[in-house]
């Protein structure tokens, strides 16, 4: 996984000369190059909410600000700028996440959308803040690394639960923050990242996963295994 090589004040002058708009598009770029490639106008569209018109519209004025590249009949990629500013983002969003979760109580599924106002208006001194006070923590609520100030970070090796059959063992590390009635789901079964887990049981033709957590065995639906990663014992 790529991780930023330029100065953090590089990054952070970068993010100054950005809009809210700017900073959610090259978050969704970069969210999106992790797991898909290409990155296209639609997916981008989708993962965002708006049409692919206004999707295509903007990638033009990244391009035009140099913090994407979008060559014809190729998919949308960022610059090192646009790479760092979506690190700083992300970076906010995360923190955010983990201190509305550990130091308020807030239930983790919700912390996301709070997170997602409020990562536009947190200030650099204000992080580091809560950094400092959360123990400069490196993953995030739904195990998702936290990019370090200077844009660094560890991003391990992960398999889909989707992609696993029946007997796989490991640990589920990591879960998509993007729909809440997943993560309320898996909250209300005492499911959390950091739990060891066996596949007892997978259904053919994209049917559910039967998984034991400790002593229990849960029913995972197809789209919430495609949300949800596990480092598997090989």
């Amino acid at each position: 996984m790529p991780t930023a090589n330029t100065s953090s004040h590089s990054a952070r002058w970068a993010r100054r000369e950005t809009t809210e708009a700017v900073e959610d598009y090259v978050k969704a770029i970069y969210t999106l190059g992790q797991r898909d490639s290409p990155v296209t106008i639609n997916a981008i569209a989708a993962r965002l909410g708006v049409s692919a018109a206004s999707a295509s519209a903007m990638v033009r004025k990244l391009d035009q600000r140099g913090l994407a590249v979008h060559p014809a009949y190729g998919g949308v990629g960022l610059t090192d700028a646009g790479e760092h500013v979506a690190l700083e983002v992300l970076r906010h969003h995360r923190l955010l996440e983990l201190y509305l979760a550990e130091a308020l109580g807030m239930p983790w599924d919700r912390v996301h959308e709070e997170a997602e106002i409020l990562e536009h208006v947190l200030s650099d001194e204000l992080e580091e803040i809560i950094s400092a006070k959360l123990g400069h923590p490196t993953i995030d609520p739904h195990g998702d690394p936290i990019p370090a100030r200077d844009g660094k970070f560890h991003e391990p090796a992960t398999d889909s639960f989707a992609d696993l059959g029946a007997g796989a063992q490991g640990v589920f590390v990591r879960v998509s923050d993007s729909e809440p009635a997943m993560l309320r789901y898996l909250s209300e079964r005492g499911i959390s990242p950091g739990d060891s887990f066996e596949v007892v049981e997978r259904q053919p033709f994209g049917g559910p996963l039967f998984v034991r957590f400790g002593s229990e065995v849960h029913v995972l639906g197809g789209d919430l295994a495609a949300a949800m990663r596990a480092e598997v014992r090989r």
